[in-house]
């Protein structure tokens, strides 16, 4: 049983959740503020001290897996370990696994902060923030991470949110390809041809066979529909904030289960295990002082209900 407290924002008809103590996550955004709300994220039952049970959570200082027991850069290998059970390889970060501080709320923002410093014996110290900010029709959410070891290392950011799955629900998003996996799931090849029911530019079901991938060529936006409840969820990603300047959005996963009440899509500045892909696509490698910063517009939208 979770003992951790919700510390609750209501503005603009919303009302948002946040459990500081349980890695900085979200317990809920629900649209409308009372008995008639609706969830706009999968919500967090306030028992489980699981981070996967919650809302969502931020990914940092990298997000998804690493595989080959670590990451090298500069010519030094840093061993990295598992950090879940039943998982063969670091996955998301170590942020999620930490309390954050909760360091100011009205009833429309809030910002929760974390010093990490080399957690389980990690490569990565940082200072991190998650801004979130209810706005007529919807929430902006910013995640920033300041590398403050006393080494450049490559970073990367992500959202993990959960989504509600109803039977004809539809995720709408441009992207030119997909990186196909094993079952671990590390990428194992790049294709523009995508499976079945995966092709994102045609509104893919979120109901099938399992997709836990990354796509590539993504602009940014994004569209989930749930046409039996009326509503749509329409996403705009930010420029990516680097030490040399904004970066185009470029990536983004699906994780599609084969059953259960909920999907995942991620907004994340690089896919799985970019450090070892050629090129390391979509890591930024940050000296000492240096920061990298992700934002997220979420817009909810009336549809009609068929």
């Amino acid at each position: 049983m979770s003992t951790h407290d919700i510390e609750w924002m209501q503005a603009h008809g919303q009302r948002l959740g946040l459990v500081p103590a349980l890695g900085g996550g979200v317990a809920a955004w629900q649209w409308g503020t009372g008995p008639a709300s609706i969830d706009l994220w999968r919500p967090w039952d306030g028992r489980s001290d699981d981070r996967y049970s919650l809302a969502s959570f931020a990914m940092l200082p990298w997000s998804n897996r690493i595989s080959g027991g670590g990451l090298e850069h500069g010519g030094r290998f840093h061993a990295m370990r598992p950090n879940r059970a039943g998982e063969p390889y670091p996955i998301h970060g170590d942020g999620w696994l930490q309390p954050w501080t909760l360091t100011r709320q009205d009833e429309a923002h809030a910002l929760l902060r974390l010093q990490s410093r080399h957690m389980a014996g990690g490569p990565y110290a940082y200072d991190a923030e998650q801004e979130f900010r209810l706005v007529d029709g919807g929430l902006d959410q910013r995640v920033r991470v300041t590398n403050r070891g006393d080494e450049p290392l490559p970073f990367g950011l992500g959202l993990h949110p959960w989504f509600p799955r109803t039977p004809r629900a539809r995720l709408h998003a441009q992207v030119d390809g997909v990186w196909l996996a094993g079952s671990d799931p590390i990428p194992t090849r790049h294709t523009a041809q995508m499976p079945d029911s995966w092709d994102l530019n045609d509104g893919a079901p979120l109901h099938g066979e399992l997709i836990d991938n990354a796509y590539t060529g993504w602009n940014g936006l994004a569209r989930i529909e749930w046409p039996e409840r009326g509503l749509a969820l329409q996403l705009r990603t930010l420029p990516i904030e680097t030490p040399s300047g904004p970066q185009p959005p470029t990536y983004c996963l699906l994780y599609r289960p084969p059953a259960g009440p909920a999907f995942c899509f991620e907004p994340i500045t690089q896919p799985i295990d970019a450090f070892h892909l050629a090129g390391r696509p979509g890591l930024v490698t940050l000296e000492p002082g240096q920061a990298l910063a992700l934002g997220v517009e979420w817009r909810v939208l009336r549809t009609s209900t068929g």
